[in-house]
Order: C-alpha cells, then structure tokens, then sequence
C-alpha cells in the first residue's frame, strides 16, 4: 500500500474554495485505478490548514493519479491560493488487518 499524505495552507478566506476543489474531484479520484481512499479535512487548529490523504495499492497507481486530468484541475485552481509551499509526505505500508 502506498500512502500519502498533503498539508498545505490557504488564507483564512480562501480555504472554503480549496476544500470545495477537492471534493469535487472525489468521485472521479476514487474511481480511478489502484484508488482505496481519498480524503480531505479542514484543520480544527486552525482556519488555513488543509490535509488530503490518499491510500493507493501501490506507487504506480498514485503515479497514474499525478498524471491525471483531476490533479492538473485541481493544482490549477488550488496552486494560487497556497499560501506557502505544501508538503506532501508518502509512505509505503502493509496492512495488517481492518476491524470494523
């Protein structure tokens, strides 16, 4: 599993829009190849912060994602509004169960 996280911060007044980007975006993210979760917070320590988490079932899978047409949107409109460089941290992980 491929896991990666991005935190990026807007001005207080913009943040509304970013988040409203990436939910639009949800269902075409989450049908995409490899896609096991797409989520996206609004920060409750703050009225800037922005965190999205995707899982992919692997590199090559998130790769596909970075190409595609949803991402380019989403930078496109989101880009102009970070205020500060975002950080993206990515991980490989093996799951070990899901309890429900």
């Amino acid at each position: 599993m491929f896991i990666a996280i991005l935190d990026f911060d807007t001005a207080a007044a913009d943040r509304t829009a970013a988040l409203a980007q990436l939910d639009s975006v949800r269902d075409e993210v989450r049908a995409m190849p490899g896609n096991v979760a797409y989520r996206v917070y609004a920060s409750r320590e703050n009225e800037t912060r922005v965190t999205v988490i995707h899982e992919w079932d692997d590199e090559e899978s998130f790769a596909g994602y970075q190409k595609s047409d949803s991402f380019a949107r989403s930078g496109q409109v989101i880009r102009p509004m970070m205020d500060g460089s975002p950080v993206s941290r990515r991980f490989r992980a093996e799951l070990v169960e899901t309890v429900a």
